[in-house]
């Protein structure tokens, strides 16, 4: 394995990591001077594995979170009532867009598919907004010439 395959490994666990994802693993990358278009696909394809991921096992957060709200005799409105009705106000395009850099994208897939979003909807939609994320900033990373490591030194 060559130092351009390690640097894509790298990239692809950046983008599987959570809170790391495209936004630390593309810029590393492109930093490294690494081929862009394979940086925005390591990158997006580690994303978009954990995505799945959490999006399927999101019914079972959602089970888990109703089960607990069966055993409670609160008058008080709970954290997912709470969570719930954000979500109804914004709604999967908002959590979509946003979920980069406000949540993670993992997570907002969990999130999603918690509040009663199906998790291929939930999962393909998070992945376009991150799509257009790492679209966005592989472009301006190259647009204003910070692509390449030796540049700095």
């Amino acid at each position: 394995m060559n130092l351009e395959q390690l640097g894509l490994l790298g990239v692809f666990l950046a983008g599987a990591t959570p809170w790391l994802e495209v936004e630390v693993g593309i810029p590393a990358g492109l930093l490294f001077g690494l081929d862009p278009f394979w940086v925005v696909t390591a990158a997006l394809v580690g994303n978009a594995i954990m995505i799945f991921l959490f999006a399927y096992s999101g019914s079972a957060i959602r089970d888990w979170i109703r089960s607990k709200r069966k055993d409670k005799t609160s008058s008080k409105p709970d954290r997912f009532a709470k969570a719930q009705k954000l979500f109804d106000r914004y709604g999967i395009f908002g959590l979509a867009a946003l979920a980069p850099v406000v949540v993670g994208t993992q997570f907002a897939a969990a999130i999603a598919v918690a509040a009663g979003v199906k998790p291929l909807r939930a999962a393909l939609l998070i992945n376009g907004a991150n799509a257009a994320w790492a679209i966005a900033i592989a472009s301006l990373m190259l647009l204003i010439g910070l692509d390449r490591w030796a540049q700095f030194a």
